[in-house]
């Protein structure tokens, strides 16, 4: 009983430390587009609480959404918010490894933090058969 309680929080830390380098690892390279010119806007990734609606069997228990704040200079448009997520979401390798790690939300907005677009990922992994 013991053992099997303990491999679950260690599971639960290692997930939690491999959603955590994911996001770093985005940032880090979204960081570095955005200074050598080759993307127009700003963006960040952070965990999110993800939209319950879109849970699926593999979803984290708690935070299953990635959200992405845009940020410009100037207002965003919904048009703006909706091609970020669209780029964000023809990577399907990064779809399917976000599903792995337990999100099942795409959020996109303005640097306000309001919420812009949503997306369920599951819908865009691009599995063949």
């Amino acid at each position: 009983m013991f053992a099997n309680t303990w491999t679950m929080i260690l599971d639960w830390f290692r997930d939690n430390s491999e959603r955590g380098k994911l996001v770093r690892d985005f940032n880090a390279a979204a960081q570095e587009s955005f200074i050598m010119g080759t993307a127009p806007t700003l963006i960040k990734a952070s965990i999110s609480k993800g939209e319950k609606s879109y849970h699926h069997q593999f979803s984290n228990w708690l935070n299953t959404g990635l959200r992405i704040q845009a940020f410009k200079g100037t207002q965003l448009s919904k048009s703006d918010l909706t091609q970020i997520g669209n780029v964000v979401l023809s990577d399907a390798v990064l779809m399917r490894r976000l599903v792995v790690l337990g999100f099942d939300t795409l959020e996109v907005c303005c640097d306000g933090g309001d919420y812009g677009c949503r997306w369920q990922i599951k819908d865009f992994m691009q599995i063949e058969g």
